[in-house]
């Protein structure tokens, strides 16, 4: 694989330009021209600031986190620590949903609703009606309840951008039994006593699929992708990531995927920025101590945790040495 960074630039000498591919610097650094030998002007570009926070979502998915962080002037080193490939259920998606109804179908990750809206539409577009966490979620099948509200219908939120939340909020209807789908990641624990066929991502710990049993759901689970770690990276790409005082994490796969890539550098102790509680708890269980998280997962809380990192990093800094 190539490899995955690319350093994104606040600059008021930056100019407009298209992507780059992976492994250039986004943005151009300041520069200053030169008069060569032979009287000829040539370029001389500085090399370009130290990141401010690694960037770690899958490649495509960091845009949105690195804008937010320039308006606050913090460098970003984009480096996908994750990819999604296909999981082992993947293909039985379509079957399940033309030939069994359910209730609810829970969709707990952007990811997983888009690779969901592929296996309905390869079904037929049955008539379904989805249970969302978290706003970003929601987003994914905006276009495609405005264009076909009357066989995909967004009905459910829970309070919480959490799947304890769901689990303790999703209405149950007076019939005996309530029939849940749920496509997801195949990166999860099986603490469950119900029938399940797959797993859990960051928002949908493993009692929250127990909570819904509890309360007499019976949920089907189907393994429709998982997640992978990113292997080829630079030597100066890991360099310059590691010399970075925060580290942007989405979900506990990120952040095993970054503990893996560090795993024979000495005494590495900056700060982890996780999207939610659930990833700052995994992170807080594998040892680290300096963790920052919001209570409410989303972007906006997680650029606040992001700068509290930053700024805490940069009194320690600027303190004075005892």
């Amino acid at each position: 694989m190539r490899d995955a960074a690319a350093m994104a630039f606040s600059s008021s000498l930056a100019l407009p330009s298209p992507s780059p591919p992976s492994g250039t610097f986004r943005g151009r650094p300041a520069g200053r021209i030169r008069t060569g030998a032979a009287g000829r002007f040539q370029a001389c570009f500085l090399p370009p600031p130290p990141p401010d926070v690694v960037a770690t979502r899958e490649r495509g998915k960091n845009a949105k986190l690195i804008a937010a962080l320039e308006k606050h002037n913090i460098q970003s080193l984009e480096l996908p620590l994750i990819e999604h490939v296909d999981g082992p259920d993947t293909d039985r998606l379509p079957d399940v949903l033309r030939n069994d109804k359910f209730d609810w179908i829970i969709i707990t990750s952007p990811e997983a609703a888009a690779v969901f809206l592929k296996g309905w539409k390869a079904a037929g577009s049955p008539k379904v009606r989805v249970a969302v966490v978290g706003a970003g979620t929601a987003r994914v099948f905006d276009e495609v309840s405005q264009l076909d509200h009357q066989s995909l219908e967004v009905a459910f939120s829970p309070s919480k951008a959490m799947g304890k939340s769901l689990a303790s909020e999703l209405p149950r209807g007076s019939e005996s039994t309530c029939k849940v789908l749920y496509p997801a990641s195949a990166k999860a624990s099986h603490e469950i006593r119900i029938l399940c066929i797959v797993c859990i991502y960051d928002v949908f710990p493993p009692n929250a699929e127990e909570g819904l049993s509890d309360r007499g759901f019976y949920v089907t689970r189907l393994n429709t992708y998982t997640t992978v770690p990113v292997e080829d990276v630079k030597p100066l790409t890991l360099k310059l990531a590691i010399s970075a005082p925060v580290v942007a994490v989405a979900s506990p796969s990120a952040l095993k995927a970054w503990l893996k890539l560090i795993s024979k550098v000495n005494n590495w102790d900056n700060s982890i920025a996780c999207i939610g509680e659930t990833t700052g708890s995994a992170a807080k269980k594998l040892g680290l101590k300096s963790v920052y998280y919001p209570t409410t997962p989303g972007l906006e809380g997680w650029v606040e945790s992001i700068l509290e990192a930053v700024r805490v990093h940069r009194q320690l800094k600027e303190a004075p040495k005892r």
